[in-house]
């Protein structure tokens, strides 16, 4: 019996070893690369959690410098944000913010850069029209309406498709073609029911171009 269980084993040994021989070393290496993905992983959630927590403390400190009208700390800040938690969304919810303090400090071409750069390094198409929206403005208010037009070219989800119109709208005007601002606000006003306010003030503009939205047809949209 023993002489039996013994090459019984010995059998299934020399298997062993002949299924190792042919399989091993992809096995090893299979292994290998499970182990170095889910230490990848592993890597990448903690660097997610550190340049959350990173671009969280930055934003605070942000937020403080602006409070406080710091104009140059804001700027400091802000290159910090880009350098370390740049790509947290966090971080680049501190663009729009930097660049509204550096506008309002009289910084109009470092705004202009903290918008640009949002709308480079984001992937929320919501954060893009914002930082899109504000950059427009700020070309129109260098009288720069061709940058400022070709700004505002992208396409955009439909709940902005109406302050696109308006900004538009404002450009066309400052550059005196009033029937095309006028299409252009007359679009931006159907599109604003839900946005009272919002939507007198287009129909403002409207007024001021000779026509009552509320009483002229409906324009026609794709």
């Amino acid at each position: 019996m023993a002489s039996h269980l013994d090459l019984e084993e010995q059998e299934q040994l020399a298997n062993f070893k002949h299924f190792w021989s042919q399989y091993g070393n992809l096995i090893s290496w299979v292994l290998i690369a499970a182990l170095a993905g889910l230490a990848a992983f592993n890597g990448w959630q903690y660097w997610q959690r550190k340049s959350a927590q990173e671009a969280a403390a930055l934003y605070d400190e942000l937020e403080r410098a602006v409070q406080a009208g710091e104009a140059d700390k804001v700027q400091r800040v802000w290159a910090d944000v880009q350098a370390k938690a740049g790509r947290a969304q966090q971080g680049q919810q501190a663009g729009l913010l930097a660049a509204s303090s550096l506008h309002g400090a009289g910084k109009a071409e470092q705004a202009r850069q903290a918008l640009a750069w949002v709308i480079d390094q984001s992937s929320d198409s919501a954060l893009i029209a914002v930082a899109r929206l504000r950059l427009a403005g700020l070309e129109l208010e260098a009288k720069d309406y061709e940058r400022a037009l070709k700004t505002l070219d992208f396409k955009a989800s439909p709940e902005f498709a109406p302050l696109l119109a308006d900004r538009r709208g404002d450009v066309l005007q400052a550059q005196g073609q009033s029937d095309a601002a006028r299409t252009e606000y007359r679009s931006a006003w159907d599109g604003l029911s839900s946005a009272p306010e919002y939507r007198r003030i287009v129909q403002a503009k409207l007024n001021a171009l000779g026509l009552d939205p509320e009483s002229a047809p409906t324009s026609t949209q794709e």
